[in-house]
This record gives structure tokens, C-alpha cells and sequence, in this order.
């Protein structure tokens, strides 16, 4: 790799014909097409690309301008990256992982390619360390190998995991905690039981409300336990099922999604025990009810 602070304004495939005086400029031409430059951190294609003075151009190698490749092919929003793990924003209406009837169209899959794709054996591959619902949107983190989902996963009790949550009503208590005992029936729907069900699995989320519009609420829910459909269930327990959410009472769709974002998630690094924490702001149609969040 090969790094140039700009000094000047300029064009970028001008800046390359003098910052690589020992290429051929067929040569340097192929290199910007093939997404072996990048601007401020930014792979550019453009030769008419404009630079600053202070801007930062990087050349890539053959192995680093394959793996910016791959990340664009991708179409995902790549949070963070390292050789332990990675970190994602999953939109809404995408597996997790697969099923009996869908195997490819999943984050797991599109990752592993990804993975794969850097990798001369393509030997690459992810790690699922845990899972969103499928109609959620939101941060999830994979592990690149065995050993750090292990490590992840072993002190996951230490992650804390935040939602927004748009809701039909606001909960009469501003501010709280819901804690009950949840099932899964043959029929995929969640419901809560008595503690003393064979089947039941304990479930806790706290919530406060953020901001309200129109019979509509904004909620902050941070997970205590991570049950199937919990922050649905539980929500409408409270009689504010999620917007979009017609499984569990919901009666409008605005979005035509479930209005439920994964937009906060921390944890310590399977490698260095150092707390990660990462954000991931309101989605955009989200702030149609709250602009000003």
C-alpha cells in the first residue's frame, strides 16, 4: 500500500500521473478502475474525481483492492471490521441464518461469500454469535473463527443490546421493566406461560419511552435475556404492540416493515477483553413520525 497526502487542488487521475511517475499511465488507468484507490479512506473509480489539499490517497494492493471490491459487491453497511469479527447492519426483512426452505438469501450466506471471496483457498468464513429477527433491522456481529465465537459467546451475559422500537400507544408507565416466562408453539408464535411450563424460558427487557407524536411512541428497549420475539411479545403485553408488527396486534404498517432497529450493541473483544461499543442511528423512514430524533 502506498499513502500521498494531496498539496493541491486537482483532479484525481491527474494527482496518480504525478504521484506515480514509475507506472505506465495504461497501467495507472487500470488501477483506478479496478477500485485499487482510495480517497479519504473512500475507494473512487472516478479519474475526474475532485481532491484538496489535505486530502489522503491511498494505493491498494492486488489483496486490498480485492476485499474493497468484495465489501461494495457486498451491499451491506460494514459497521466495523477485524480479524476476529465482524460487525453489520442487517436490514429488515433479511434471514440471519438459513432455514428449511431458504439457504442463500441470508446475511450468514452473503457474509460467508464475502469472507471467502478474500481468501485465495476461500477458506474464509463467519461465525453466528446471535441472531435478529428476521422483520428487524440493526447491528449484529459474526465471528471469523471458531475460537473467537466461543470467546464471544461465552461472555455474551456481559453485551448489552439496545432497540428502538416505534409502537402503536404509549405504555402507561414511562419508564420500566417487563419480566415473565415465554414459549414457542408448532405454529412460530411466541407467547408468554407460567413460570412452571416445561417449555417456558424466562424473559426480561427494559424500556423507556423516548418521544411520542401523533398516538405513536419512540422506545428505548435494552435486553436483559434475548428470547425469540421477545421485545414483540413483551410490548404488546403492555397493550403497544410494534408498528408493523400484525402477528402480535399491531393494526398499522406505515413502514410496510416491523418498525423494530437494533441501534446499540457493546461486548469485549473475543482477542483483547477491550469493550466494543457501537450505534446505528433511526432509520430514515422511522423519522417520517420523529423528524426531529
Amino acid at each position: 500500500m502506498r499513502n500521498f497526502s494531496v498539496t493541491e487542488r486537482t483532479h484525481l487521475q491527474d494527482f496518480l500521473f504525478k504521484a506515480l511517475k514509475d507506472l505506465k499511465k495504461t497501467k495507472i488507468k487500470q488501477i483506478l478502475k479496478f477500485g485499487s484507490v482510495r480517497v479519504n479512506d473512500r475507494v473512487i473509480t472516478w479519474y475526474q474525481h475532485p481532491l484538496k489539499p489535505g486530502d489522503q490517497v491511498e494505493i491498494l494492493g492486488k489483496e486490498h483492492a480485492s476485499a474493497e471490491r468484495s465489501k461494495a459487491e457486498l451491499g451491506l453497511k460494514i459497521v466495523h471490521e477485524d480479524s476476529d469479527l465482524i460487525v453489520v447492519e442487517k436490514p429488515a426483512g433479511l434471514l440471519t441464518m438459513g432455514t428449511e426452505r431458504e439457504k442463500e438469501a441470508t446475511l450468514y450466506f452473503m457474509l460467508n461469500q464475502y469472507e471467502r471471496s478474500k481468501t485465495k483457498d476461500e477458506s474464509g468464513r463467519v461465525y453466528i454469535v446471535h441472531r435478529l429477527d428476521r422483520d428487524a433491522s440493526g447491528l449484529i456481529v459474526f465471528a471469523k473463527s471458531d475460537a473467537a465465537k466461543r470467546a464471544l459467546q461465552g461472555h455474551w451475559e456481559l453485551a448489552t443490546k439496545k432497540y428502538y422500537a416505534i409502537t402503536e400507544g404509549t405504555p402507561k408507565e414511562k419508564a420500566g421493566t417487563i419480566e415473565n416466562y415465554l414459549r414457542e408453539d408448532s405454529f412460530k408464535r411466541v407467547y408468554s406461560v407460567s413460570r412452571n411450563h416445561p417449555d417456558a424460558q424466562h424473559a426480561v427487557s427494559h424500556y423507556r419511552v423516548l418521544h411520542e407524536n401523533g398516538g405513536y411512541a419512540l422506545l428505548e428497549v435494552t435486553l436483559e435475556t434475548g428470547r425469540k420475539n421477545q421485545i414483540r411479545v413483551h410490548l404488546s403485553g403492555l397493550g403497544c404492540p410494534i408498528l408493523g408488527d400484525e402477528k402480535y396486534g399491531a393494526k398499522s404498517d406505515p413502514f410496510r416493515r416491523l418498525a423494530l432497529h437494533a441501534c446499540f450493541l457493546s461486548f469485549p473483544h473475543p482477542a483483547t477483553g477491550e469493550l466494543k461499543t457501537f450505534r446505528s442511528a433511526l432509520p430514515a423512514p422511522f423519522k417520517k413520525i420523529f423528524p426531529a430524533f
